[in-house]
């Protein structure tokens, strides 16, 4: 063999030998996605069909949770504020011989000023003569987040005493029993409650207290706190020290208007005094200690803004009792 015909031996390289190892049968396997295809590039190694399909189902129920969640928390508040009541008039005519249920202006405005949608809730019955219904009272405490007990007509010394110290002052029985089961049904649902006026005297009166059935006559040393002056009489209430309206309000006393001839007599079992009327002692506000929010102011916060500055800034308890409603409505 001559020089020319010597066969040539070629040294294997590094890189040579490195490619020829063999490669584990996983790493020759693609990941597959769950149509079969190549998986993508920034899938996971140890990534299977079912794994992704399983992360995916998680991210889809927390989306849908969260979009669920804040429709929730954003709806608007509902806020039920019970009817006053027209009986009709003996030999009354058009109107004034039917039963009418209505709301004061101010009362709806004043709440809807928060920005929340208002409902009278009206008498329910399924003895109705004309139009019986299956609708029951205890239906709005589950459809609405709170309620508010608007004034009016006295509360019937029936509902608190054995009978009445003057027949003039009779009070309505058949709002009381309406409003009783109205109050007894929210707040067995958990919903705030918030009582003006008539509505204090009825929370009171709903847990066993009593009233003053005329204050000018059953606490002669009192002070005026009605007169032909409507809501432009006023008195100064003070917060007993460590009360929840001396923190809301920040403040000792405050001057609120002042329209009525009962009041808060004894007070109910779990019930706190709030406030109290400066130089005779009357009670002014009540709360109830064993729920949320369930409050009554004497006066009526409807009318303060329009009367002046001086007159006690109610929108601190307004805004309490809203967010007691946004808080329990779940």
């Amino acid at each position: 063999m001559n020089e020319n015909s010597k066969s040539t031996v070629v040294e294997p390289s590094a890189t040579t030998v490195e490619s020829a190892k063999p490669v584990s049968a996983a790493a020759e396997l693609p990941v597959l996605a769950v149509d079969g295809s190549a998986a993508a590039s920034y899938a996971k190694d140890n990534d299977s069909a079912w794994s992704v399909f399983g992360r995916s189902v998680v991210a889809r129920l927390r989306m849908l949770y969260g979009r669920a969640t804040q429709q929730i928390t954003q709806r608007t508040l509902r806020i039920g504020i019970s009817a006053r009541i027209f009986h009709p008039e003996p030999g009354g005519k058009g109107l004034r011989g039917k039963t009418l249920q209505y709301l004061e202006e101010s009362i709806a405005h004043w709440v809807m000023s928060r920005d929340v949608l208002v409902f009278m809730i009206p008498t329910v019955g399924q003895q109705g003569m004309l139009h019986p219904s299956n609708i029951r009272l205890r239906d709005y405490a589950k459809q609405l987040d709170g309620l508010v007990l608007q004034g009016g007509a006295d509360v019937s010394p029936q509902s608190y005493s054995p009978e009445a110290t003057r027949p003039e002052w009779p009070g309505d029985r058949v709002r009381d029993m309406y409003e009783l089961e109205l109050l007894h049904e929210f707040i067995e649902a958990g919903k705030p409650v918030l009582g003006i006026c008539r509505g204090c005297q009825l929370i009171n009166v709903a847990f066993g207290g009593t009233l003053y059935q005329d204050i000018a006559s059953d606490v002669p040393a009192a002070g005026v706190h009605v007169s032909d002056r409507y809501d432009l009489h006023h008195h100064t209430v003070n917060f007993p020290t460590g009360s929840s309206f001396s923190k809301l309000f920040s403040a000792g006393d405050a001057t609120v208007n002042s329209i009525h001839h009962q009041a808060v007599k004894t007070l109910g079992r779990d019930l706190s005094a709030e406030a109290i009327s400066a130089g005779d002692d009357i009670i002014e506000a009540v709360r109830y200690n064993k729920a949320p929010f369930v409050v009554g102011v004497q006066w009526h916060p409807e009318f303060h803004r329009a009367l002046g500055p001086e007159l006690l800034d109610c929108t601190p308890l307004l805004d309490s009792f809203l967010r007691a409603a946004r808080e329990t409505r779940f």
